[in-house]
């Protein structure tokens, strides 16, 4: 892997790794799911914001094809920042400074913030994607992934994808 490489690690988790415990629905109590840290290196230049989408990319749907399920959207991340720490899901006013103007979207379960994977989806991979972007995102109150994917059209300068195992 080339140094200047834009790319997206967790300390917590090995690329093509497992997705420790604590950060799905099966963890126990307080070490039940933690949104979990990640880290990044080598911005292109020119990134005014970046934003993170999670997702469970072999959940079935239902009604039968592999679609992907979301388990978080992070955005208006400043360029300023390096990293998200572990549990940071919900506190982004707690943590302050530059933290303080993040946006967390709503997940499949219609509700902001990490939400982890549970049974029946073991085996599956969850993709942890991040987006430079060429500009701020205004996407108003409620964010979606369908709402970023469309505003960031035209302005990723590039992605950097983290894939784990639950």
């Amino acid at each position: 892997m080339a140094s200047d490489e834009f790319r997206l690690v967790s300390p917590a988790i090995d690329n093509q790794g497992r997705l420790p415990r604590h950060f799905t629905m099966e963890g126990q109590g307080a070490k039940k799911n933690i949104s979990p840290p990640l880290e990044w290196y080598n911005l292109p230049e020119g990134t005014k914001s970046l934003a993170v989408v999670v997702q469970d990319i072999d959940a079935p749907d239902p009604s039968g094809p592999i679609v992907p399920w979301t388990h978080w959207v992070v955005v208006n991340i400043p360029p300023t920042l390096k990293r998200l720490p572990e549990g940071f899901s919900g506190k982004e006013e707690e943590v302050g400074g530059d933290y303080a103007g993040i946006k967390e979207g709503n997940n499949d379960w219609k509700v902001p913030g990490w939400r982890g994977p549970k049974l029946p989806s073991h085996g599956h991979r969850f993709e942890f994607k991040l987006y430079a972007l060429d500009d701020e995102l205004h996407l108003g109150n409620k964010v979606t992934k369908e709402k970023l994917l469309e505003a960031i059209e035209g302005h990723v300068l590039g992605e950097a994808v983290l894939m784990a195992y639950f």
